[in-house]
């Protein structure tokens, strides 16, 4: 997929199908609006592009209110290629930028840059100034301008019938309910970053653990122990996962440990990974002693190997007794 960011970087096309938003979390709503602008993209034989922005609106004019985004820049980037985005142009956003009328954003992007053949959205989708520019907006400049203005409805959950959205992940995501989240975004939720050194409990436990601060690696969700996997290089490993402050050892801050299952020989210090969350097993507890928390560590990972349908380990023994 070809990232052009700004103006600048987009070659002459000789059309495309456009469609634009943050796709924060590129949920099954976000899926389905991409998929129509493909297979439109397809029949007509030209590009299909995605619009999107950054930073984030909210950022620029509350940044009081802003909270970290489902997914960062390059996750989202790398959603649309995967589901087939031909091009993703980037627009940083900006005060200017967002006293930019709906019909010039159309006009100057969309029509005179792009040459879209056809703008695909969702029905909630807004743009220009003050978001006036919303469904009959579009259609109106697609009559003027010349182009298909296609808005998909009904992009809800059919158990629940509830509109597929951002807002819901992070509710489902804040409760510890991953198995809800996933079923919103169509895949586990995960976050990303540079495991860095902690106080070696899991190690000197039998239970050794790559350690993520929580800073800036994503949405973690709530305090607890999970099930999922851990991705290092592109081996996916089996994990059992502990979201919380370690109160059992009065830790204070928090972090996200996973142990993956049965290995102690791994050394991913410095390394930048990948931990999905796939199942909640139960709430963050404290332990009066070491005894019963390894006990508990040790179900865990039999529960965790159940669900993920891989071999259970055999039991851990503490380096140090």
């Amino acid at each position: 997929m070809q990232v052009w960011h700004g103006r600048g970087e987009v070659p002459p096309l000789p059309g495309s199908v456009v469609t634009l938003g943050m796709f924060a979390g590129m949920h099954r709503g976000h899926q389905a609006v991409v998929s129509r602008t493909v297979e439109i993209a397809a029949r007509l034989h030209v590009p299909a592009v995605a619009i999107t922005f950054d930073p984030h609106p909210v950022r620029v004019h509350h940044p009081e209110r802003y909270h970290i985004q489902l997914t960062n820049l390059a996750q989202r980037l790398a959603h649309l290629e995967k589901h087939g985005i031909d091009a993703t142009l980037v627009i940083t956003y900006t005060k200017e930028f967002a006293r930019t009328s709906a019909e010039a954003f159309i006009h100057d992007w969309m029509v005179d840059l792009l040459r879209a053949r056809a703008v695909v959205v969702g029905e909630d989708a807004r743009f220009g100034a003050g978001n006036t520019g919303d469904e009959r907006v579009l259609r109106e400049l697609g009559t003027r301008f010349g182009f298909d203005a296609v808005v998909l409805r009904d992009l809800v959950d059919p158990e629940s019938g509830r509109r597929w959205s951002s807002t819901w992940v992070r509710e489902a995501l804040a409760s510890g309910d991953v198995e809800t989240a996933a079923r919103i975004l169509g895949r586990p939720h995960l976050v990303r970053g540079e495991v860095v050194h902690g106080a070696r409990r899991g190690h000197q436990l039998g239970y050794p653990t790559a350690n993520l601060d929580t800073d800036d690696i994503g949405v973690v969700p709530a305090d607890g122990v999970y099930a999922g996997w851990l991705t290092d290089g592109g081996v996916r490993h089996p994990a059992a996962i502990s979201v919380g402050t370690n109160p059992t050892f009065d830790g204070s801050k928090r972090s996200v440990e996973a142990h993956v299952l049965g290995r102690h020989d791994l050394d991913l210090y410095d390394h930048v990974v990948t931990v999905e969350f796939t199942h909640w097993l139960r709430p963050m507890l404290t332990f009066d002693g070491i005894g019963p928390l390894l006990d508990q560590m040790a179900q865990d990972v039999a529960i965790c190997a159940g669900l993920l349908g891989v071999a259970a380990p055999p039991v851990s023994r503490p380096a140090h007794p």
